[in-house]
């Protein structure tokens, strides 16, 4: 990836070492509602298991069937470990999240109970070699037992916070929770801002989405605790704060922290290298200004350097990206995190007469593949299929590799012209589908002639249908992938009426069947719930003890404010003790209790880190059940059955 000629430039002014960087912003992002939860909390909750074993060893934890947690004792611990991990290049590791204390090790989707063994010695032996290495010995204790101790290896992609360039971030201080900031703290309006702006800060880690970087520092005078129930939508270029870190929220999204004011600053921009403005190790400031460049049209703030996404030059250099890109926010999602009209980041698909022509997009339809791995670190999840084997069903059924792009439809509705001969096949939510008015069924081989039209209606059960061709949908990538993520938005944008979306070259495989037999998606009816096997998370001391047979025995539905990010589930309210976790990583599958009690099961979309304890996991071979789900259908959770030692 190649750097802009507008990278971070120093626009004088000195600080603690490095040079100030002005990030006043250009054109506001347009914000979209999200659904699903926020981002991560305060480093200064309650204590969690702790750090080591009862030997003394670190303590690793299982979460869910392909991911290990190791809790740390701070940040140090957690860069080092991380950075240990990377560079050992283990064997079957998807991808390292390092968070406040933790350090999330995502394993790929072949692992089995074996592979999650022996990837636990790996940690534990990286972890050994770290501490050997802090204490210039061969032999040495554990990082995990050596609460409070400092240095270590750094990830490469850190700064040394000494060295880093000072951001600073202009902001507006009229957030709705200003009032109960200052009214928590016993100060005014105006303390509140003082102290906020009088502070230098260091970005700790990444996480939760893309751009958004937790920063520490905040005055201990201030640092109210988050929101007890998450807002629905957090607007985008949202400054806030939760207990003793604070943030800026780079796309619109649900969050639980305390608004204190906005900023106009590009965060996240996939034609910069790095993609994030904040990067771990990052110096920052806020500076308060009475409006921003966006405020009035043609409106300028007094002594402004430049725009981040704009071209407006002050006294001095500045920070430049580029205008648009493929990470421009939405706005009006419909239920299900249907975007609406985007912003579209230019020819993301084709539009000469070849592939397939959208002549309806129904309510949501994206192109969507095996996703983005190795990402974390900068906040991007890995996304992809909601239903990842449906997506391989029907790849297997044309011969093309598995994690081939196909068109992910949301409750039908996809109306498509074959402007070329083709072979496709339909998997997932069984449809009622026609090719020129003639019938045709699920998961098997059908020729498409051009000026063939498929049309698919309203699945009876489940929410999502894939349409795949042979040779796969071909669109520009996005960090390796052509997935849209829908928390992140990034990726080729949901397809609407007029779009030409190219087929890549035809595989040298052919198929090997004409069909295969129906795949149960969900209960033939509404009145039969669906019941998903559930491991229990890596915090069950954050939870009352009858927290687990609540989960257990109660019955659970689907609201309208769910999607490809997570499923937000009404019923029994689940009690949580004490204050709140630490950010840490999360996994497709993790059931997440925000202190309202009511959980949220999070799918592909998810965040990368979170705030809020995970009382249990869905099993690895239930997720693709509960990509199934929609607004209405009835929900359970039992324990899970032993996971199977084979491949």
């Amino acid at each position: 990836m190649s750097r802009p000629t507008g990278a971070a430039r120093p626009t004088g002014g000195r600080g603690q070492g490095g040079d100030t960087v002005r990030a006043d912003a250009g054109a506001p992002p347009r914000g979209g509602v999200r659904t699903g939860t926020a981002g991560a909390t305060a480093t200064d909750g309650a204590p969690t298991n702790g750090t080591a074993d009862a030997t003394g060893r670190l303590l690793v934890r299982p979460y869910g069937d392909r991911a290990l947690l190791a809790d740390l004792p701070g940040l140090d611990e957690v860069h080092a470990l991380a950075a240990a991990l990377r560079a050992r290049r283990v064997r079957g590791v998807a991808d390292v999240v390092p968070a406040a204390r933790t350090v999330l090790v995502l394993l790929d989707d072949s692992a089995t109970p074996a592979d999650l063994g022996r990837v636990e010695g790996e940690v534990r032996a990286a972890s050994a070699a770290v501490a050997r290495r802090v204490d210039g010995v061969d032999g040495g204790a554990d990082v995990g037992s050596r609460a409070g101790a400092t240095g270590g290896v750094t990830p490469g992609e850190d700064v040394d916070p000494g060295e880093a360039a000072v951001v600073e971030i202009p902001v507006v201080y009229d957030g709705d929770d200003l009032p109960d900031v200052a009214a928590w703290a016993g100060l005014s309006v105006a303390e509140v801002v003082a102290r906020h702006t009088g502070r230098e800060y260091v970005v700790a880690f990444g996480g939760f989405m893309p751009g958004f970087g937790y920063l520490t520092g905040v005055d201990p005078a201030i640092a109210a605790p988050r929101l007890a129930t998450p807002r629905t939508r957090v607007p985008a270029g949202s400054v806030a704060l939760a207990g003793d870190l604070t943030a800026v929220y780079p796309r619109a999204t649900p969050g639980g922290w305390r608004l204190l004011g906005r900023t106009e600053v590009e965060l996240f921009d996939v034609d910069r290298d790095p993609p994030a403005l904040l990067t771990a190790g990052t110096r920052v400031r806020f500076r308060a200004v009475e409006r921003l460049h966006g405020d009035e049209p043609g409106g300028a703030v007094e002594g402004e350097v430049i725009a981040v996404g704009g071209d407006r030059r002050g006294a001095g250099a500045g920070v430049r990206a580029p205008d648009g890109g493929l990470g421009r926010s939405l706005q009006d999602a419909p239920v299900l995190g249907g975007p609406g009209p985007a912003e579209r980041p230019g020819p993301v698909v084709h539009h000469e007469p070849h592939g397939v022509e959208i002549l309806a997009p129904g309510l949501l339809t994206l192109l969507e593949d095996g996703g983005r791995p190795g990402w974390s670190a900068a906040g991007v999840g890995r996304s992809g299929a909601a239903d990842r084997g449906a997506l391989r069903l029907v790849n297997r059924l044309l011969a093309n590799d598995d994690s081939a792009a196909a068109l992910e439809v949301t409750l039908g509705g996809l109306a498509v012209r074959f402007h070329e001969r083709a072979t496709f096949a339909l998997a997932g939510a069984p449809v009622p589908a026609t090719l020129d008015g003639t019938p045709v069924g699920m998961q098997a081989l059908l020729l498409a002639g051009p000026g063939s039209v498929l049309r698919l209606g309203l699945p009876v059960r489940g929410a999502r249908t894939y349409v795949g061709v042979r040779g796969g949908f071909t669109a520009p990538t996005v960090l390796g992938s052509r997935s849209y993520d829908v928390l992140a938005e990034l990726g080729p944008a949901p397809l609407r009426a007029g779009d030409q979306v190219a087929i890549g070259p035809r595989p040298s495989a052919l198929p090997v069947v004409d069909m295969v037999p129906a795949r149960p998606v969900l209960p033939a009816t509404n009145d039969e719930g669906v019941t998903l096997g559930v491991r229990a998370g890596p915090r069950p001391e954050w939870f009352d003890d009858d927290a687990w047979a609540t989960l257990l025995e109660g019955e659970f539905e689907v609201s309208n404010a769910s999607n490809r990010v997570g499923l937000r589930l009404a019923g029994a309210t689940i009690h949580r003790r004490g204050r709140e976790l630490p950010s840490e990583g999360l996994v497709p599958g993790a059931i997440q209790v925000p202190p309202d009690g009511n959980p949220v099961l999070f799918l592909r979309d998810h965040p990368v880190t979170g705030g809020y304890p995970v009382i249990a996991v869905v099993a690895a071979d239930a997720l693709d059940t509960a990509a199934q789900l929609r607004p209405g259908d009835k929900v359970s959770f039992r324990t899970a059955r032993a996971a199977s030692s084979g491949p």
